[in-house]
């Protein structure tokens, strides 16, 4: 998807922000004939309302968008759909909200996915660089995130495990990473057990991609993401409206994918290892099943409860790995419960966190950024829900209740007490469109993380 934005031009027409609260008064400050025209609109005068101001022979002159008393940047991600064809420009000071940010939620705002479409969008408006705008900045967060929004939105068949090592690939090429992807069998010669039991029922074969970049003497931050690219449930196969939309199970890969990208295109002076198991959980003679017991790569057993509950399967030989350099941060993405949906709906994704320090920088950073998440809590009294007979963990627990929590109980099990390791249990989909927030594939807490990184590490 192009960037929006171009270089300034005197003919550029200007976008002008009222806060809601100064609507009226602002109002009466139009000439009589600007005031008729807006008012024979019936705008009210509330967030997110855009009036396009008409000139003397007739165009465009200009445009006013209303913002939230106190703005945040999804006031302005509209502007990309609502405005007609042209080049428009910031006119005036958007509040609290940087220069940078607008520039971010209109780009984002702008991202559609058409690949299936005969009949392609007419290009919309275009804009100019905001003054003030970090450049690079905004254009890294609009890459990053329509990337991750493309890969999640692409139907499963084409995009598979092969074709998500191919992008990682080429997101390591971009930025003179290095790559390396284990493939099937490959999988157990090299201890990544539960990585193949996954998979291998799959025509498409399993896989762990591996991306390493920047100095190897800077702080390390490892990032895990689920890369389920189709999950049926395995054996205890899903019904029909459980599976609708499972081509987004891999959205925790492509959100680390996302942050990846702004690391390294911001160039943070840190050591970036990006850990993606890759797999399609499916049915055929040789898939796992209930009640099987598997290996890890810990060494530990587990008992498989359910062999709809795979993602924490795949995560915790990767997890295990990552935390295996003993990293200053290691952060994973996954949708990986219906739990964590019930308890906070579908734009809030549940954090889990051993760290009390590396989780008060996400939620601030969450807040700076506009980009939520709610704490939740790694009780350990659940733990023994996740107690088996045969094995030395169950995948899952034999109740109905706290599903979130145990998922990412189990997941500790692998990561050790002195990693800093924070879990998301998150949706990765809009929807519904919302201004900057089209529907399909989302990025979640991608930006969140990344202002982490920064702050935690690269000041």
């Amino acid at each position: 998807m192009p960037i929006p934005f171009v270089d300034r031009s005197s003919s550029s027409l200007p976008v002008q922000f009222v806060a809601q609260p100064r609507w009226r008064s602002w109002l009466k400050e139009l000439s009589a004939a600007r005031r008729g025209w807006v008012e024979s609109l019936h705008i009210a005068g509330e967030p997110g309302d855009l009036v396009v101001l008409p000139g003397r022979d007739g165009r465009a002159s200009g445009a006013v968008l209303v913002v939230s008393a106190k703005p945040t940047l999804w006031d302005f991600g509209g502007l990309a759909t609502r405005l007609p064809a042209g080049t428009w420009k910031l006119a005036s000071d958007a509040g609290p909200v940087s220069m940078t940010d607008a520039a971010i939620a209109i780009g984002l705002g702008a991202w559609r996915f058409e690949r299936y479409k005969a009949r392609k969008t007419r290009q919309g408006p275009r804009f100019a660089w905001p003054e003030g705008a970090d450049r690079a900045r905004a254009t890294a967060a609009i890459e990053a995130i329509s990337l991750a929004r493309d890969l999640i939105t692409t139907p499963s068949s084409d995009m598979g495990p092969a074709e998500l090592a191919e992008a990682a690939r080429e997101l390591a090429k971009a930025h003179g990473a290095k790559c390396r992807v284990i493939v099937g069998e490959d999988l157990l010669k090299q201890n990544y057990p539960m990585i193949h039991a996954v998979g291998r029922a799959s025509t498409r074969a399993p896989r762990l991609i591996d991306l390493v970049w920047g100095n190897e003497s800077a702080p390390k931050v490892t990032l895990v993401g689920k890369g389920v690219c189709f999950d049926t449930g395995g054996l205890d196969l899903k019904p029909a409206t459980g599976m609708l939309n499972m081509k987004k199970d891999m959205g925790g890969a492509a959100t680390m994918m996302a942050v990846a990208a702004m690391v390294m295109a911001a160039r943070l002076p840190v050591r970036l290892r990006l850990l993606v198991p890759a797999v399609e959980n499916s049915v055929s003679g040789n898939a796992f099943r209930p009640l099987d017991v598997v290996p890890t790569r810990k060494g530990i057993s587990v008992e498989i409860g359910n062999t709809d509950a795979e993602g924490r399967l795949i995560l915790c030989d990767a997890l295990y790995e990552g935390a295996s350099e003993k990293p200053a941060m290691m952060v994973d993405c996954a949708t990986l419960t219906g739990a964590a949906r019930v308890a906070l709906g579908t734009d809030l994704p549940a954090l889990f966190c051993n760290d009390d320090g590396l989780a008060d920088d996400l939620l601030a950073a969450g807040r700076d950024v506009t980009d939520p998440m709610w704490r939740m809590p790694l009780f350990a009294g659940y733990r023994r829900l996740l107690d088996s007979k045969v094995a030395d963990i169950n995948n899952v627990s034999a109740g109905a209740f706290g599903g979130a929590i145990t998922a990412a109980l189990y997941l500790q099990e692998f990561v050790p007490d002195d990693v800093p390791w924070a879990h998301f249990d998150m949706m990765a989909w809009n929807n519904t469109s919302r201004p900057g927030r089209p529907e399909g594939g989302e990025a979640q807490a991608a930006r969140a993380i990344f202002r982490t990184i920064e702050n935690r590490l690269a000041r």
